[in-house]
């Protein structure tokens, strides 16, 4: 079994794609960009704005990162149907 079919079997793909995963997505890069907005006259704001819009567009978008890097799929629906039995 490669690392990325271990991955899209786990609890932790399991949960990142859920509905709860990815509404947790969208609050920390929400979360991420306005606390970055309040701290934008220093470079830390700015970073943290950017970093923020990574788990906020993955979470729009369903998306998962991890399984994409890992070599398997990036879509979330594709993960979530990988693992229904």
């Amino acid at each position: 079994m490669s690392l990325a079919e271990s991955f899209g079997q786990s609890g932790l793909a399991h949960f990142i794609n859920s509905r709860a995963g990815r509404v947790m997505r969208l609050a920390l890069g929400v979360g991420l960009v306005g606390y970055g907005f309040t701290q934008r006259a220093n470079q830390t704001g700015l970073i943290l704005m950017v970093i923020g819009l990574i788990p906020l567009l993955t979470g729009t978008f369903d998306v998962c990162l991890i399984s994409g890097l890992l070599g398997g799929p990036f879509s979330g629906a594709r993960l979530r149907n990988k693992r229904a039995p």
